[in-house]
């Protein structure tokens, strides 16, 4: 059994892939940065009976020895982090590739295996990432507050508006508080994303650029974004899996 895990600021995927081909089970928890070993165990221990490797992309540091020890402890191997070192496909052009997060590269592993080695990356996550991937060669990336970010940091910051849920309003209009701030917070996510995609298209003189989006809130954005792409909500654990394939060792 194959253990790929996602650990974001706000979440942790948690995957398992019984033959090593696809992704058979998908788990999702509240990233807690305080929470001890021991009360992260008792959580894996009811998803992981078995597990021979494990592959994990992290951009939360104060955990990764959290999930070293775990795997180590339980199942007696040592993870895969994806990071430096580790066989990607993907070549890191940048002034410092160690800043490069395992999760944007993840994301180039499955979408250009899958889709095109030449694409643009969206993720919604925490942050909104976009990623531009020109034949396997990371180029680039722009970083911006993420929905529930934008929405937090509103809340908080103005005394007479409501908390309200991430969704799209009843009308673009509003005429509650409350569908004022979703038509802001969806419609005017959804319109940066196109906004940005065009900026990108033009930029690498590109408009049939292939564009894939992918992240927690992707089914939330995608159906009000103008801008034609790819959904996939599972690319990052994809990337993963790929990942393990071009890290295993053979044996004769």
């Amino acid at each position: 059994m194959l253990a790929l895990i996602d650990i974001g600021n706000s979440s942790i995927a948690l995957s398992i892939s019984l033959t090593g081909d696809k992704i058979d089970k998908v788990y999702r928890i509240n990233t807690e940065k305080s929470k001890s070993s021991d009360e992260y165990a008792l959580i894996l221990n009811e998803l992981f009976e078995s597990v021979d490797k494990a592959v994990i992309s992290s951009v939360v540091p104060e955990l990764n020895d959290v999930f070293k020890d775990y795997f180590f402890r339980r199942f007696g191997i040592i993870p895969i982090f994806l990071g430096m070192g580790v066989k990607t496909g993907i070549k890191i052009n940048s002034d410092n590739p160690k800043e490069v997060g395992g999760d944007l590269i993840a994301n180039a592993v499955a979408a250009t295996e899958l889709y095109n080695p030449t694409c643009l990356i969206i993720d919604l996550g925490t942050a909104t990432t976009f990623t531009y991937v020109e034949n396997c060669n990371l180029k680039g990336v722009i970083i911006a507050p993420g929905l529930t970010t934008s929405r937090n940091a509103l809340i908080t910051k103005t005394s007479l508006l409501p908390q309200v849920e991430l969704e799209a309003p009843t009308k673009l209009l509003g005429t509650t508080s409350s569908d004022c701030i979703k038509s802001g917070l969806i419609y005017g996510h959804a319109s940066m994303i196109d906004g940005m995609i065009l900026r990108i298209k033009n930029k690498v003189n590109n408009p049939n650029l292939l564009v894939v989006i992918t992240g927690g809130h992707a089914k939330l954005i995608y159906p009000h974004c103008l801008e034609k792409m790819i959904i996939d909500e599972l690319l990052i654990l994809k990337g993963l899996l790929l990942v393990e394939k071009r890290n295993s060792v053979k044996k004769n």
